[in-house]
């Protein structure tokens, strides 16, 4: 079993990827102005870091800014990151935004690179202090989120909300899922305590995995009834699992972020709900702040960009439409 890349063509992607897998990219339009600003993602490949980078862009060419939009191909490849970074920082770069891929392995080299220029983080944090500025979902009240909108879902459907649930996280040691991991599991304690975590797994960042881990605890677990999937990739793969097994009306799955995949699980039932974020703004904001601070300027330490749940009930408001829909040009 396969999982499908998801198609991009309704955001206007299809030409942008191609531009945006490279491990060392040059910037995608020339400016007159000599400031030059990188941001560093941890897969550009995939759909989530695509539309980050789309903001980015787009602020770039607002501010006048050189934006070369680099990262490895897959956000297991921590040491290509760290070595993208360094080559970064060579370039004299005004500053530099970054998302790093595992909170230890990226503390020092990122320590390191705030001694030559300002280091602004967005998304997952890092084992570091050096940040000038630090842009990104609160990912605990994230887990939180997705615990309460499961729950929901699980007592819609049984009327109670007890049962057996699993969590499963993308890749172990990445700051942002650790802190979904928590969030979900204290308020599942608190809040939640008819719901029992019988399996909390860790994938290794692909998206098969994430399917065939679902389809073993299908097979292992006659009565689960709730899963939460803390990333795109996994609900990817587990949603694929539900809607193979036609389970949508007996087990019930969160996921977090979107896709034009996911998204289609939602409308078909396979998955309950998507915590999703806002990346365009990361990427946005995200280089609005790095050139604020290389100018000196004052800035926020930490700025959350919010996390919403998405149901079939409200995925067409205006507000959750511009986040599953975002403008990227």
């Amino acid at each position: 079993m396969t999982i499908v890349k998801s198609l991009l063509s309704r955001r206007a992607f299809t030409a942008l990827a191609g531009a945006a897998v490279i491990a060392t990219a040059m910037p995608v339009t020339s400016f007159a102005a000599d400031v030059t600003i990188p941001i560093i993602v941890k897969d550009t490949t995939s759909f989530y870091w695509q539309i980050v980078l789309a903001g980015a862009r787009k602020a770039g060419k607002d501010l006048g800014v050189n934006v070369p939009e680099l990262g490895a191909q897959a956000e297991s490849d921590i040491n290509g990151q760290i070595s993208i970074l360094e080559n970064a920082v060579a370039g004299k770069p005004a500053a530099v935004v970054i998302s790093p891929t595992e909170f230890k392995a990226l503390g020092k080299p990122i320590d390191e690179a705030a001694k030559s220029v300002p280091i602004i983080g967005i998304d997952s944090a890092a084992d570091s202090k050096a940040f000038s500025s630090f842009l990104t979902t609160d990912n605990v009240q994230g887990g939180r989120i997705a615990a309460d909108g499961l729950a929901a879902a699980i007592k819609e459907m049984t009327g109670k909300e007890e049962g057996e649930i699993v969590i499963l996280t993308n890749l172990p040691g990445v700051g942002s899922l650790e802190q979904r991991r928590e969030g979900f599991l204290d308020q599942i304690k608190t809040k939640h305590p008819g719901l029992k975590v019988i399996a909390d797994k860790y994938g290794d960042g692909q998206a098969t995995t994430g399917l065939n881990m679902m389809t073993d605890l299908i097979t292992a677990n006659p009565k689960l009834v709730g899963v939460f999937a803390s990333n795109l990739i996994l609900a990817q793969g587990v949603g694929q699992a539900i809607a193979e097994n036609k389970l949508g009306d007996k087990i019930k799955v969160i996921g977090f972020d979107s896709d034009d995949k996911t998204v289609g699980f939602l409308k078909d039932g396979a998955i309950a709900g998507l915590v999703v974020q806002d990346p365009y703004r990361m990427g946005y904001d995200g280089i609005k702040t790095a050139l604020a601070v290389s100018k000196g300027e004052k800035v926020e330490a930490n700025v959350d960009t919010g996390a919403n749940l998405v149901t079939k009930a409200n995925m067409a408001d205006p507000k959750i439409d511009a986040l599953l829909n975002p403008k990227i040009k």
